[in-house]
């Protein structure tokens, strides 16, 4: 993983402004996360909220824009850098008001820039 600049779209991840990816899979190497429930390309710190469905028992995740490594947009479905269980491990997502909530965001932030480095597939 290579976090120039965690919530922004990496140049190479076919991210397109005005893109609503709402909807769309979202996976890691290691399998399905779960779908865009909701996205936020509005503030400086772009960010996925991507329900899990039951596998982190119905929660629902906060992944900023600079983990997407890929957006298919004909297969609609998302690939992102960290696996599945650093997901689950990041910060617990609770509610819409953590998306405004600078400390929240600042952990989350500084847990996925933590994650050890791999190379992009």
């Amino acid at each position: 993983m290579d976090f120039d600049d965690i919530w922004s779209y990496a140049e190479r991840s076919g991210h397109q402004e005005g893109q609503i990816l709402t909807g769309y899979s979202v996976e890691a190497a290691d399998g399905t996360l779960g779908h865009v429930d909701r996205q936020a390309d509005d503030t400086g710190r772009r960010h996925l909220i991507v329900d899990t469905g039951v596998w982190v028992f119905g929660k629902s995740v906060l992944v900023p824009a600079g983990l997407v490594e890929r957006i298919d947009a004909e297969a609609q479905r998302i690939t992102v850098a960290p696996t599945r269980e650093e997901v689950k491990s990041a910060p617990l997502f609770r509610t819409d008001r953590e998306t405004s909530d600078a400390g929240y965001l600042d952990t989350v932030a500084a847990y996925y820039r933590g994650l050890p480095r791999r190379q992009s597939t």
